[in-house]
């Protein structure tokens, strides 16, 4: 084993009157808090412990009985050999600090892949399993194989900027249960010599192994628990603290950081989420070519349940955990994502810089790792996860030229297989895409099947051009069918799948020429056209330069207003008559240069008609001037307006002349309470009136007659009161005339056999 890149202790304590062991193992930093003075961020101490597990006797299985620890956040099981993967299953389950509630038994990935040169210890993917107090761990061998040597379970407290007092570990009470398990080693005491470590010899990739065994087919997924991914913003609202580059010895030779086609997204530095620079003082190690080809995506495979304010520890405990339990230089990823999109800057060396990091085996000499928090088996990542992930890698592949969406040629490091059990030998070369999954170039379900699916999503994001471009709506005055009116003015809406994080701007095309251009957080903008018929559409810009554009919309703007070619009008109509409600009819004719879109009557009652619509029934009170107003509008917005005004006047039985033999008859159901009824042949009434439309009002039932109407002295109709049913105040009879004028009106009884009555109510003009 090579000399350790870090410092710790060890103690152990037996309490009075009591037998058992604990293993502590303080992670140093700053001592009594998380911030230097002043307040800014600061190292945060974290601590960690560990305790054998028991294996079986023919070495196929081990287990860790249910007991109290102290407190942590984050674990993993790990073992001697770090070329040796497990070959089985391997569980654990954790009990919620301060509480009596276990959770579910959680799968870890048997072995965390990513090919250190130089590590202590292989293990498992750390698996964040929030504040807990107990645990309880069993390993089953998978087809009888054996069990790497060296077994343990590493917990991890990442801490929480506030440093206490180390609290007591993997203590064992006698009695307690599962107290006949072996009491569990103590790590390697801290020799005190001081010596400074030493860096690797060579920045260029080395095998742990020269022959690594053989990764079995399937990696075990962590069972998911179900969470409801968080509601928030595309852009993640992390400020960009991190520094340009580390600050390596001057030993190392630094790469240039070369500007990328792409722009930078925020990334939280190391200092910001905690980073104690102390356990990992190693210099960076830089890709051999100085040059990234592709970027590799992975997950952390562990709980999604952490809150976004728990991030920042995520990653302390992943780093403590790759550092401190499995021996690596620094953390493994070049960059972390949480799920709600914020950045964190992973392996030291300069984020602008090809940092070699220990994420991709076999392929860590030409890659950049990406890794986002959480288990992505069954449930996708976040749409801020995935945006993030785009964005880091579209400026990373940026600096170097490489296009997000297209592949990358990569040579072998290391024979190897992937997850779906491709394989290849040392210096093959691989075709990859830019942006692919850990699982593509190593046999392992990372970054889960839901994530996976999502790849050639978050290369287009990454990549251009802007996906799922879609012109909504274009409101003008109206539209009708594909065609928006307007005056002059329109806005334009739209929406795109791609994160407006990745858009550089939209512009908005009238007949193929921009006239506005807006951010790509926008989702309409405005224009004036001229009059005319035009084309809309709208152009997306990704922030790779390449562009979409929708289908164009077509607006008529236009200025002109409709017309009356036939000015409202009134005359009467059939119907029942009352002294509140004459039947009447409003006749009208509106035309437009351009599309009509409707006529409304504003007064003396508001109602809207179609544009092939040219009268409606109304009704209106008796002796009272009525004004109808209406108003006719175009698609565009253009109006016209007219008017007619009309009084209804009725003129009952009694004011008329009368020849021949009538009677008069009363009831509330007639006009007036009165009504002439006469069964005389030629008996008639006359009455004289100046108007431009009238109506005579009868009763009528089964046994009325006929009349004879004359109109200013000639013979106009013969009307048949007869009806199955009994009529009050019905007009049955009605004569419109273009203007008002003087006119007389005329009945004369017909006498027809059998039923030779009329009864008559009078008539109605309009005046």
């Amino acid at each position: 084993m090579r000399t350790p890149r870090h410092f710790w202790k060890a103690s152990a304590v037996v309490a009075a009157g009591l037998s058992g062991a604990l293993v502590l193992q303080a992670m140093t930093g700053q001592e009594g808090g998380g911030s230097r003075a002043g307040g800014a961020p600061g190292p945060v101490t974290s601590k960690a412990e560990t305790t054998e597990l028991r294996v079986s006797g023919d070495g196929t299985s081990a287990a860790l009985g249910k007991r109290d620890t102290g407190p942590f956040s984050m674990l993993g099981v790990t073992w001697s050999d770090p070329s040796a993967r497990v070959g089985g299953t391997v569980e654990v389950r954790t009990r919620a600090a301060g509480t009596r509630n276990w959770s579910r038994w959680l799968t870890l990935d048997g072995d965390s892949g990513q090919g250190e040169s130089g590590a202590e210890r292989g293990g498992t993917e750390p698996a964040w399993v929030g504040p807990s107090d107990g645990v309880e761990v069993r390993v089953d061998g998978k087809d009888s194989a054996r069990l790497p040597k060296g077994l343990r379970l590493d917990m991890v407290d990442p801490g929480s900027g506030e440093v206490t007092a180390l609290e007591p570990a993997a203590y064992v009470a006698e009695g307690a249960e599962e107290s006949e398990e072996p009491t569990p080693s103590t790590t390697e005491p801290d020799t005190g010599t001081g010596t400074e470590p030493q860096p690797d010899a060579t920045l260029t990739e080395t095998p742990a192994s020269e022959t690594p065994p053989e990764p079995s087919p399937s990696e075990p997924s962590a069972p998911e628990p179900s969470t409801t991914e968080p509601s928030v913003p595309v852009t993640p609202s992390a400020p960009d603290t991190s520094s340009p580059t580390a600050s390596p010895t001057p030993s190392v030779s630094v790469p240039p950081a070369p500007p990328s086609t792409a722009p930078r997204p925020p990334i939280t530095s190391r200092a910001a989420w905690g980073a104690d620079e102390s356990i990992s003082p190693e210099e960076p190690g830089y890709l051999p070519d100085e040059k990234i080809k592709a970027v590799v995506v992975h997950h952390t495979a562990e709980s999604n349940d952490y809150t976004c304010e728990q991030a920042p520890a995520v990653v302390r405990g992943i780093y403590a955990y790759h550092v401190k339990q499995l021996g690596w230089k620094d953390l493994g990823y070049n960059f972390l994502v949480d799920k709600c999109g914020t950045v964190y800057e992973g392996r030291k060396g300069g984020v602008d810089r090809p940092v070699m990091g220990a994420h991709a085996y076999g392929f860590n000499s030409e890659t950049t790792g990406i890794s986002v928090l959480g288990t992505y088996t069954s449930t996708a990542p976040s749409t801020a996860a995935m945006t993030s992930v785009a964005r880091i890698a579209a400026w990373k592949l940026g600096q170097y030229g490489v296009d997000p969406t297209s592949t990358a040629t990569l040579t072998a490091g290391d024979s190897g297989r992937s997850y779906t059990g491709k394989t290849w030998a040392k210096g093959d070369q691989l075709t990859l895409p830019a942006i692919h999954g850990h699982r593509d170039g190593y046999n392992t379900q990372c970054p889960g099947d839901a994530f996976y699916n999502k790849l050639a999503t978050v290369r287009t994001w990454a990549g251009g051009p802007v996906s799922g471009l879609t012109l909504k709506s274009v409101t003008g005055n109206s539209t009708s069918g594909a065609t928006t009116y307007t005056k002059a003015a329109v806005t334009v809406n739209w929406s795109a799948t791609t994160p407006a994080a990745l858009i550089a701007k939209y512009e908005l095309l009238v007949d193929g020429k921009t006239v506005a251009t807006t951010a790509g957080t926008a989702a309409s903008a405005k224009a004036t056209l001229t009059a005319g018929t035009h084309q809309v559409a709208v152009r997306a810009v990704h922030q790779s330069g390449r562009t979409t554009t929708t289908a164009a919309a077509t607006v008529v703007a236009e200025t002109t207003a409709p017309a009356f070619t036939t000015k409202p009008n009134l005359a009467l109509r059939t119907g029942t008559v009352n002294t509140a409600a004459v039947p009447l009819t409003l006749k009208w004719k509106a035309t437009d240069g351009v599309a009509l879109k409707e006529v409304r009557l504003t007064a003396p009652t508001a109602k809207t008609y179609g544009p092939t619509t040219t009268s409606a029934g109304h009704t209106a009170k008796s002796g009272a001037a009525t004004t109808w107003s209406m108003k006719a509008y175009d698609r565009a917005g253009n109006t016209a307006t007219a008017s007619v005004a009309g009084t209804p006047v009725i003129l009952q039985e009694s004011s008329a002349t009368k020849s021949g033999t009538w009677t008069t008859k009363s009831s509330s159901s007639y006009l007036g309470g009165k009504s002439y009824s006469s069964s005389s042949k030629n008996a008639s009434l006359s009455w004289t009136f100046t108007g431009r439309s009238v109506a005579w009002t009868v009763s009528r039932a089964t046994t009325s007659g006929q009349a004879h109407i004359y109109v200013d002295g000639k013979k106009t109709a013969t009307v048949d009161l007869k009806s199955s049913t009994t009529k009050y105040r019905d007009a049955i009879w009605t004569k419109t005339w273009s203007g008002s004028a003087k006119h007389t009106i005329k009945i004369v009884v017909v006498g027809t056999s059998g039923r030779p009555a009329i009864t008559t109510d009078g008539i109605v003009y309009l005046k």
